[in-house]
């Protein structure tokens, strides 16, 4: 009879994990400061180039996971003067567009400084 009991429980518990890793792995739980999953992580503001977009770029990122992971990197990215990006989760990208010259060196700080690891940065 105990032996049924630990295997019940063992079961439980096996179902919850299998869930939230099944939350984690679609974006939907609690990642990278997420919290408890049970709040949407607030989006950045869209931001609008000053002048008309003078280039664009492709950024290759690794280490995303979650709608969180995307507005982080959105939001570094977004802090350099004269550049717009849209990060992509599927793709595990973000395009970037500018408005004035920006060097490559900074695309790539910015990213890794929101802990994310840049694997090529693409011209278009």
């Amino acid at each position: 009879m105990s032996d049924v009991i630990i295997m019940i429980v063992i079961l439980i518990v096996l179902i919850f994990a299998v869930k939230g890793s099944w939350k984690h792995f679609k974006g939907e739980g609690a990642c990278c400061g997420g919290g408890s999953g049970s709040v949407k992580p607030k989006k950045p503001k869209k931001k609008t180039l000053d002048g008309p977009v003078i280039g664009r770029r492709t950024i290759r990122i690794s280490g995303m996971h979650c709608q969180n992971c995307v507005n982080s990197v959105t939001s570094a990215l977004n802090a350099i003067d004269g550049v717009s990006a849209k990060v992509n989760l599927k793709d595990n990208s973000a395009e970037v567009s500018y408005d004035r010259p920006v060097d490559v060196a900074d695309l790539k700080r910015a990213v890794e400084r929101a802990g994310f690891k840049v694997d090529g940065i693409l011209q278009e």
